[in-house]
């Protein structure tokens, strides 16, 4: 048991090294998916659009950078900026949506990437604080586990 507690212990540390270290590369990877959902976006609600979508509800963001990053993609062609980045969905007509000057005064004008990054790290400190109560329960599982096996191995007989 105080095993198998070790090696969880061990997998844990390992990942929250490893994810400290790459974690510039995680952002990079990260706005680089945002762009290619942005440019494969479409209206048949597939994966990617979906999660574009509630991001950006969510959040209350539109684009990567801001909400002319939509102009470079196909969906902006034929449809105008998608409706959920509208602040209001009763005042955001396909029309405004179509003329970025007007769809400055309608849509969140914010970039998603730096909303979800800065999310990310004000929440690092809980994860981490969660990560470190957890470590210490299992470093106290692991203790009284070989406490346990040396009690019962000097009374076997």
């Amino acid at each position: 048991y105080a095993m198998l507690l070790s090696l969880i212990f061990l997998i844990v540390l390992v990942a929250a090294v490893v994810g400290f270290v790459f974690r510039h590369e995680i952002k990079t990877n990260f706005e680089s998916n945002l762009n290619l959902a942005l440019r494969d976006y479409n209206v048949t609600a597939d994966r990617h659009s979906e999660a574009v979508d509630t991001i950006q509800r969510t959040l209350h963001c539109c684009g990567v950078q801001n909400y002319s990053d939509w102009e470079r993609t196909e969906y902006f062609t034929q449809r105008g900026i998608p409706r959920s980045c509208c602040k209001s969905q009763d005042d955001c007509s396909e029309e405004d949506l179509k003329d970025l000057s007007k769809a400055k005064l309608k849509v969140f004008v914010d970039g998603c990437f730096f909303l979800v990054t800065s999310t990310m790290e004000s929440k690092m400190s809980v994860v981490a604080g969660i990560s470190f109560g957890i470590a210490c329960f299992q470093l106290v599982g692991i203790i009284l586990a070989c406490c346990l096996s040396q009690y019962i191995t000097n009374n076997q007989y």
